[in-house]
C-alpha cells in the first residue's frame, strides 16, 4: 500500500509518503507497526486524537479495516474558512 504524510505529521516522519508491506488488519494495527519503526513515527502518532484518517481516500477511524487497501493518508484535523 501507498502511505500518505500531511503536514506536521509529514515534518515529524520526515517523508510525505511510502509504498509499505504490511500485515496489518486495521489502521491502528498499522499505527502500531509504524510507531515500532523508529521515533520519528513514535513523535507523530504520539496523540491520536489530533490525527485524522482516510482509507483509499475516505475519510476513517482507527479500526477501518485495511483488505485490499491501496491507500492510507494520515493528516491533522481540517477547519474551513
Amino acid at each position: 500500500m501507498n502511505i500518505l504524510y500531511f503536514a506536521w505529521v509529514r515534518e515529524r516522519i520526515g517523508h510525505s509518503q511510502e509504498a509499505y508491506e504490511t500485515s496489518a488488519v486495521t489502521v491502528a494495527d498499522l499505527i502500531a507497526e509504524l510507531v515500532a519503526r523508529d521515533a520519528g513515527y513514535a513523535a507523530a502518532f504520539a496523540d491520536l486524537s489530533v490525527i485524522c484518517v482516510a482509507v483509499d481516500q475516505e475519510l476513517s477511524d482507527f479500526t477501518a479495516p485495511l483488505a485490499d487497501c491501496r491507500e492510507v493518508a494520515f493528516f491533522p484535523p481540517m477547519t474551513g474558512g
